[in-house]
């Protein structure tokens, strides 16, 4: 949705990328706030949670021994410690949204995955997802960085939305809130989804998907210049900054009659009698 040619890169070309301070960041605050619930209610305070970042980023770089490159120009280690202090931060202001030691979540980090009458299968992991007494669900985010304007919000919450449309189609229950917890800016954004909200997200994932694989068939994948791409570390390779992308991979089919030059289908089209709104990935 983002970028098609981005998404080519990633995940047909599969173009090595490196790690941002950002992303780790984020990678690290996350394993915190989940450790945090290995402790009982009483001892979830700020300050072990903050105690937990030097471990939790000890065990990361233990996994993923490359995320030390992000520091190989730091000898004195004065960047680190200041990364180390923002992450600190953002797991300080977490106690400010909300209160840990009030809360049991029946699941976190968890992987979850179902498949669509279509055959699409849709999979992803949930940050925590909390079950009241009564039985209703709540879906709760983490995201580091500040909270969307207005105007942008449903972006954000296509995420969480794409979360419920998987437990729904795999429990069976709609979940009663949609919550996500900014960080970076002290928002908490919530949202409450019904039947009709995931039934639309299920139909713009299977349309996002056909055209998809359209792309993949044809091999036409279009950039999509934003304000991210300064951020992109495939520049060197897209045309939209004077690079040549590499090889296509795969086999390639001419584009059929209804298709644009893209490898495109037009805006809605017929598919098993029914209309599809087409939105491109």
């Amino acid at each position: 949705m983002q970028c098609p040619l981005l998404y080519r890169f990633r995940v047909i070309d599969k173009l090595p990328e490196k790690p941002s301070e950002a992303a780790t960041r984020g990678t690290l605050v996350h394993a915190v706030l989940e450790r945090l619930f290995d402790n009982p209610a009483v001892e979830r305070t700020s300050g072990r949670a903050t105690a937990l970042v030097p471990a939790q980023w000890d065990r990361l770089l233990e996994s993923k021994p490359e995320l030390s490159e992000l520091f190989a120009d730091d000898p004195g280690g004065e960047r680190l410690a200041r990364w180390l202090s923002e992450a600190e931060s953002l797991v300080e202001r977490w106690f400010s949204l909300e209160d840990p030691t009030r809360l049991e979540p029946a699941e976190r980090e968890l992987f979850v995955e179902t498949e669509l009458e279509s055959g699409l299968r849709l999979r992803g992991v949930i940050d925590r997802i909390d079950v009241a007494p009564t039985g209703e669900v709540r879906i709760v985010d983490y995201k580091t960085g500040k909270a969307p304007r207005p105007e942008y919000a449903e972006g954000a919450l296509f995420q969480m939305k794409f979360y419920a449309l998987v437990i729904w189609r795999l429990k069976g229950v709609v979940p009663r809130r949609l919550q996500l917890v900014y960080l970076g800016s002290g928002d908490v954004l919530t949202y409450d989804p019904v039947v009709a909200d995931l039934e639309r997200v299920e139909r713009k994932l299977l349309a996002l998907w056909d055209a998809i694989r359209l792309a993949t068939e044809t091999g036409e994948w279009r950039p999509r210049p934003t304000k991210l791409c300064g951020w992109c570390d495939h520049r060197s390779v897209c045309p939209e900054f004077g690079g040549t992308p590499p090889v296509y991979p795969l086999t390639v089919r001419p584009a059929e009659p209804g298709q644009d030059a893209q490898g495109r289908m037009d805006p809605v089209r017929a598919e098993a009698g029914r209309s599809v709104a087409l939105e491109g990935p």
